[in-house]
């Protein structure tokens, strides 16, 4: 497991077609040590704080982490453990639902554009634009809903339409990376056996309950569908300016310990740094300085 954690650069793809899924397993070890898995993320998750506060500090560049995922891949889970301890005045998560009826009178990249994080924050995107050629790709009558010109029904979708849509997804992340935006997308990578333990969970445990939706069963009958779609839309978007990152899900203390150490390094390769102070804001520090000596005295 060890072994495994330090090189990290066995999840990341950042060149389009490279995907593999069977190249990358869903879990690392048979007998994870969740103790030394926990203190890898804690120590992460403490510099990935300090790390923080220099960005907003900052004030040039965002960085905005994009989670995708089957249901039930621990994707709330994550989040929650990875950005634990973060300033939440630096921070910000979006969970995407179903798009409402305004968002569904603009383009389908207008609502995630709303939601890019400012120069100085860190956005989480749980769920994202990628809905768009995952659920409805497997789903294209959502399409309908869409009021797309020439698209009236299913017979006008074709391979050529979700082409478009990657071309558009690929232009909208370059146009991010050049405004400063860092980019990094995991897919949580689960096994079919993982998902149905989980979601059996759900229904055993009354603790649990609350987090089962049907739908979540129903979807499941399409997994193989929505595997293609995936490694599909992978494989048409990574690029050095917007990785993806497969990161192994059915044992969540992995998947927590990889992605927060995956984000510890991105950070950390920004070279984030106090800001420089000109020398009217130094001199200004010492008028300061002086002013508050004769006030104590």
């Amino acid at each position: 497991m060890k072994d495994a954690m330090k090189d990290l650069a066995q999840f990341r793809i950042d060149e389009q077609g490279s995907l593999s899924i069977k190249d990358h397993p869903t879990r690392l070890s048979s007998d994870p040590q969740k103790k030394d898995l926990k203190e890898s993320v804690e120590k992460d998750r403490e510099r990935i704080a300090e790390l923080q506060e220099l960005l907003y500090a900052g004030g040039t560049h965002s960085v905005l982490l994009v989670f995708q995922a089957m249901d039930a891949a621990g994707k709330d889970s994550c989040i929650g453990h990875v950005m634990k301890g973060v300033n939440p005045e630096g921070c910000r998560v979006w969970s995407f639902k179903a798009p409402n009826s305004e968002e569904l009178a603009h383009d389908f990249l207008w609502r995630h554009a709303q939601a890019i994080p400012a120069r100085g924050q860190l956005g989480v995107h749980n769920r994202s634009h990628y809905e768009e050629v995952l659920v409805v790709k497997v789903h294209p009558e959502y399409l309908l809903a869409q009021n797309i010109p020439g698209v009236d029904a299913m017979d006008k979708v074709g391979k050529g339409f979700w082409e478009t849509r990657y071309a558009s997804i690929r232009q909208f992340e370059e146009h991010l990376a050049e405004q400063g935006v860092v980019i990094m997308k995991f897919f949580l990578n689960m096994s079919k056996d993982a998902q149905k333990a989980r979601l059996l969970e759900r229904i055993d445990d009354p603790a649990k309950n609350w987090k089962f939706k049907l739908g979540d069963v129903k979807e499941r009958a399409l997994w193989d569908t929505y595997q293609e779609a995936y490694v599909a839309a992978i494989n048409a978007t990574a690029a050095p300016h917007a990785p993806w990152f497969v990161v192994p899900a059915d044992e969540q203390w992995e998947t927590r310990a990889i992605v927060a150490a995956l984000v510890r390094l991105r950070l950390e390769a920004m070279g984030l740094k106090p800001p420089t102070m000109s020398a009217k804001a130094t001199a200004e520090l010492e008028q300061a300085r002086k002013e508050l000596g004769k006030a104590e005295a």
